[in-house]
């Protein structure tokens, strides 16, 4: 999967090596409290977790999530990336950042790029987004990128009620 860049970040494909950071991620309270415990309790966990979802999903789709890092430091900040999922026709827009760098701006940086590389590189016309009906931020995002909620769903994995997100309404 080729990386992007904006103006701040570079997005790249995850590697093994990014598991120390998908620990902490994955393990930070809005990732814990907006997506859910996905028992990546050390870094073997983690690297696991990078294996089966990630990588696979490279090879599988084509596409997957980016690592976003700051361009001017390479330090990873977050998480954007599209994500295939078998209840969904298209595939959908996914989104976290470590907390030290919520409302700077990064997060709509990084999943603007995610949505040109969809709509341009992959030729997608339909993005999805999904999220918690409390998760007031992720659904201020994927109103500012011009998804328009559709419907509510339930994941298999998660039996609570999500809000069903669409670039098409």
């Amino acid at each position: 999967m080729k990386s992007l860049t904006t103006e701040r970040l570079r997005l790249r494909a995850y590697t093994l090596e990014d598991a120390p950071f998908i620990h902490k991620l994955m393990n930070s309270e809005g990732w814990l409290k907006y997506i859910g415990d996905r028992d990546i309790h050390s870094v073997a966990d983690a690297e696991a977790y990078i294996e089966k979802h990630y990588l696979s999903s490279y090879v599988t789709h084509g596409f997957g999530a980016f690592i976003v890092e700051l361009k001017a430091t390479g330090q990873s900040i977050g998480s954007s990336g599209l994500y295939k999922r078998e209840q969904f026709e298209h595939p959908d827009i996914g989104f976290a950042f470590l907390p030290d760098y919520f409302n700077m701006g990064y997060a709509y940086e990084a999943v603007s790029a995610t949505m040109d590389f969809a709509r341009n590189d992959l030729d997608f016309d339909t993005i999805l987004g999904i999220t918690l009906p409390k998760n007031h931020s992720s659904i201020k995002l994927l109103n500012k990128l011009g998804l328009k909620e559709v419907d509510r769903v339930k994941i298999k994995e998660d039996d609570e009620e999500l809000l069903l997100f669409s670039t098409k309404s």
